[in-house]
């Protein structure tokens, strides 16, 4: 698992004090009550404290929700648009946390991702991960990936189809400049504890094979949000995505 430190970051221009002041005060009341919860679920679920990863998804906010996540310590940060991303690493820097990229990316953005994400959640398809393949090779280093899973059989989800994933994912594996560090679900938006737990335990199993069955193959499991994460760190979660529950509702959105 890749950790950066010391931390820091250098603004390059002013940032409104009332916006961060807001943002501030929040994260001083949310992000207590979202570690305790996280805590907690470790505790219930019989997992080892601090097993789990917050990365605080900070999709749709503006800058200074951003700098206030710095500020509180936060390092880990997760954006859906690579636009987005591209335009907070520049205004604070690569080095000042891990960045997240847990949206959709389309293969014609490979590059410019790799460019400033440490961790691509979203990799659902083998024609997805040859273009990574292909642009990490052309690049330095290994890329870090996770392999996105579709555990709910929604239309509207991408991934790799739960029935047949082992063996497109085995060899998503094989492709050279990747490391693959684990898996990715996103589980359907209900309430019905039965279908998030079928939707978590079916990617913790998957991830249990490919383990056993590949060598140097991740244990990472991505799955878990401000809704479900307590079902989803019982059911083996390492790396749970929260936005609301930290920054509340982005601009725009009431719910």
């Amino acid at each position: 698992m890749l950790r950066r430190g010391p931390f820091f970051f250098v603004l390059t221009r002013p940032i409104m004090s009332s916006l961060l002041k807001t943002y501030s005060e929040r994260l001083a009341e949310t992000l207590p009550r979202v570690r305790d919860q996280i805590a907690m679920a470790e505790e219930a679920g019989g997992r080892t404290s601090g097993a789990v990863r917050l990365i605080a998804v900070t999709k749709s906010h503006p800058l200074e929700c951003v700098e206030a996540a710095l500020q509180a310590g936060l390092e880990d940060l997760g954006e859906n648009r690579v636009e987005e991303l591209e335009a907070k690493v520049e205004q604070f820097g690569a080095e000042c946390a891990q960045w997240h990229m847990i949206g959709h990316l389309q293969s014609r953005k490979t590059r410019r991702v790799l460019a400033v994400a440490d961790v691509v959640h979203s990799v659902d398809s083998l024609k997805l991960a040859r273009k990574i393949s292909t642009s990490s090779l052309e690049g330095e280093g290994l890329v870090e990936v996770l392999a996105q899973v579709n555990t709910s059989g929604e239309e509207s989800k991408g991934g790799f189809m739960i029935e047949s994933a082992f063996e497109e994912i085995a060899e998503l594996a094989e492709l050279p400049g990747l490391r693959v560090s684990g898996l990715m679900t996103m589980a359907p938006f209900v309430d019905d504890e039965a279908v998030l737990t079928s939707a978590f335990t079916s990617l913790r199993r998957l991830s249990e094979s490919l383990v056993a069955s590949l060598d140097g193959f991740g244990t990472e499991l991505s799955m878990g949000m401000t809704n479900d994460l307590d079902i989803a760190i019982r059911e083996g979660s390492t790396m749970v995505r929260i936005g609301t529950a930290l920054f509340g509702p982005r601009p725009g959105y009431t719910a």
